[in-house]
């Protein structure tokens, strides 16, 4: 009876070493979305230099972060290079519901090769651009989106809608809609634009 126990224990105790990531598990996630994960750290940071950070940063995080199940680990490593950007940009919209922190302002003439769409967004303030990447192009709720930025549902909802509103400006659509269409299909046209060196250290 005794050695049933015991049994039973070690195999529930290796389900469990095998159910979570390890570190080789986000290493493999990294090298294999490489592209895909530098290109989101890219749109959030508008520069290249403050992106290599959030990449490397956040493969970091994600090997030596708390336990997570391997099914969802993908998605947390997007989540975190999210959070490390909010933490070292710091997006916020100021008393007058107009972010405080601009983004580059000469994103529009650093990557002539990328769609207007992409372009428009980079050159958004950090508060505008945070808020359209997590609601429309990561898909994330206006709750969830306006907890990982610290702001009001209404502060976040009230940023996207200015973000569709100067995209759309920027390539002549109307109501953001096919700006918001044309985004989520070219989205991965920026990972054309990543570090090679990259590839060596993920």
């Amino acid at each position: 009876m005794t050695e049933v126990a015991v049994t039973t224990t070690q195999l529930s105790s290796k389900e469990r070493t095998t159910t979570y990531a390890t570190g080789s598990d986000f290493c493999r996630i990294f090298k294999e979305d490489l592209k895909s994960l530098y290109s989101l750290s890219l749109v959030l940071a508008a520069d290249h230099e403050t992106a290599e950070r959030l990449f490397v940063s956040g493969l970091d995080d994600c090997s030596a972060g708390n336990p997570v199940f391997k099914e969802w680990a993908r998605s947390w490593a997007r989540r975190t290079i999210i959070k490390n950007a909010v933490r070292l940009i710091a997006p916020g919209p100021a008393s007058n519901g107009v972010s405080n922190t601009v983004g580059s302002s000469d994103t529009n003439g650093a990557w002539p090769e990328l769609p207007a769409e992409i372009s428009a967004l980079l050159s958004l303030s950090a508060f505008e651009r945070f808020a359209f990447i997590l609601s429309v192009l990561e898909g994330y709720s206006d709750q969830d989106s306006a907890l990982l930025l610290g702001c009001t549902r209404q502060a976040l909802i009230a940023a996207r809608v200015r973000a569709e509103q100067e995209i759309a400006r920027s390539v002549g659509a109307e109501g953001g809609r096919l700006a918001d269409a044309s985004l989520r299909n070219q989205h991965s046209v920026i990972e054309l634009t990543f570090p090679a060196r990259l590839a060596t250290s993920a």
